[in-house]
Parts: C-alpha cells; sequence; structure tokens
C-alpha cells in the first residue's frame, strides 16, 4: 500500500448495504488510478449487512487502500468528522455511500486544484446533468461560490467536492451534532478564508439519480433539512456574519423555500402514483 496518498477520500455509512459496493467501484474505476486515494469508511452503527459487505469489499480488493471505523451511531458530521481527523491526504474528497463518481472526476478536479494560475482551494462540480442555477453564475467553465451566494443557495453537493488539506486548519470541522444542512454550514464557513468554484460538469450519480429533495437520504425529510438551514442562519447571525435585516429576510426566504419544496414533492409523489396506477 502506499504511504503518501494523493487524496483522503472520506466515505460516512450507515445501512447502506445496497449502494456502498457500487460507490466503492466508482473510486476503483477513477482514471487517476485506485492507488492514489486514501478510503476512510465510517460506519456510522449500521444495523444491516453493510459492515460485512465492506469487510468482504477490502478482502477481495487488497491493492485499495481502505480503513474501516466502526463507531455508534452519531450522524452523519460526527462521521465524517472521525475521518477527516486522521485523514493524510494532500487533497480530501467526499463520498456519500449512495453515490456514484464518474471514471474522470477525480482526474478533472486535481487538474484545476494543482493549476497554480487559478489558485482554487474548494472544488464542487454538477451532479444528475443538473444546471447551475442563479445566483451562481458560469465563467470559463466555473462558478464562483461565495458566503453570500450559499446563503441564497447551495450547488456544491458534498459527493462532488474535493478540497486542499489547508482547508482542515484554516476551517476545522463540521458541526459535531448537526445532521441536516451541515453541509452548507461547513461550506460557509470555508468560504471566509478560501477561495470555492463549481465546476461546469456532471460527474457524480447522486442517490440514484434521483431528485435532490423528499425522496432518498438525508434531504428526504424537507421539516429536519428547513430546521437545519434555520439553525446555520442563526449561527451566522451570531458570529455577525449577517445584520438582523438579512437574518429576518432569509428566515422568511428558506420557509418560502421549503414550502415550495414540500409542493414540489407532493406533486411528483402524486404523479408517480398515477403513473404506477396507469401501467398496472
Amino acid at each position: 500500500m502506499h504511504s503518501d496518498p494523493i487524496v483522503s477520500v472520506i466515505i460516512p455509512v450507515y445501512n447502506a448495504e445496497n449502494t456502498i459496493e457500487r460507490a466503492l467501484h466508482s473510486i476503483a474505476v477513477q482514471t487517476v488510478g485506485a492507488e492514489v486515494f486514501e478510503i476512510i469508511i465510517i460506519n456510522d452503527g449500521s444495523t444491516d449487512r453493510t459492515r460485512p459487505l465492506i469487510e468482504e469489499y477490502i478482502l477481495k480488493n487488497p491493492g485499495m487502500d481502505i480503513l474501516l471505523i466502526n463507531q455508534p451511531n452519531g450522524g452523519v458530521s460526527k462521521a465524517r468528522n472521525a475521518g477527516l481527523k486522521i485523514a493524510k491526504g494532500d487533497y480530501i474528497a467526499l463520498l456519500d455511500a449512495d453515490d456514484e463518481w464518474l471514471p474522470c472526476k477525480t482526474e478533472k478536479q486535481l487538474a484545476l486544484l494543482e493549476d497554480k494560475t487559478l489558485r482554487i482551494d474548494f472544488l464542487a462540480t454538477r451532479r444528475n446533468s443538473q444546471q447551475i442555477l442563479l445566483p451562481y453564475r458560469v465563467e470559463n467553465h466555473l462558478a464562483e461560490i461565495t458566503f453570500r451566494k450559499l446563503l441564497l443557495r447551495n450547488e456544491a453537493q458534498p459527493s462532488t467536492v474535493m478540497f486542499k488539506r489547508k482547508i482542515l486548519s484554516n476551517t476545522g470541522y463540521f458541526n459535531d451534532d448537526q445532521r441536516y444542512a451541515e453541509d452548507l454550514n461547513y461550506w460557509m464557513r470555508i468560504a471566509e478564508n478560501n477561495t470555492m468554484y463549481i465546476l461546469d460538469e456532471s460527474l457524480l450519480i447522486a442517490g440514484g439519480g434521483k431528485r435532490t429533495f423528499g425522496v432518498s437520504g438525508l434531504s428526504a425529510n424537507l421539516s429536519l433539512m428547513e430546521k437545519g438551514f434555520q439553525r446555520n442562519l442563526k449561527e451566522m447571525r451570531g458570529m455577525k456574519k449577517i445584520s438582523s435585516a438579512e437574518y429576518r429576510f432569509l428566515a422568511l426566504f428558506y420557509k418560502a423555500k421549503y414550502l415550495l419544496l414540500l409542493t414540489r414533492t407532493f406533486y411528483f409523489n402524486l404523479k408517480n402514483k398515477n403513473r404506477q396506477k396507469t401501467a398496472s
């Protein structure tokens, strides 16, 4: 096994017996070669066959540097932090257990992160062929992420993200006890001292290609997602990153966004039920 990994991949896992092997395979087939990765899997108290499946995968793939950490269930942030705190790579990549990287993802991100003329510290990509929406604007295949833009919209899905190790030093880690909108919270804190971009190319299949919200994973619980957003606002107000007026406006904005997502989810679910009835 290599002693000096280039990329540390952090994978939090909870009851992912149906998807974890596909996620790991998507690392194995990266065009940069599997040997550049240090893979840290944090089994967050799974109660299904996730643990034995991972152990079997490790035995079958001795050429891959995979470390499995088993811990009691503590949530996605605590799991990611356990991996981040022991990561040794020059770059950190996040991957959720129900997502899959496209083969060229790492190669394309590393090329941009290592380009000294660009000075990029944090790089996300598009996923599931979704477009980059306002307030983000694409220039030369990149859309800049800023704190102000993040307040309105988070376009950086965690499994698309790769960043330089220095971010751990100048920003720290996820909020240990935050299970919803924890990624947005971390991105907003990263934005204070780092340059952040989104590559205008879809390089991830997220959640099997399902809709982003209201279907699978943590984002399926829209009510708790909205509470996570409101918690972030209170934290940013407490840190004096936003004014009282901005806080009030954004609190209402998130409420409206939540209601819109509820309506859209209801519509799509009703549409799927009608389609199933017609098919049967």
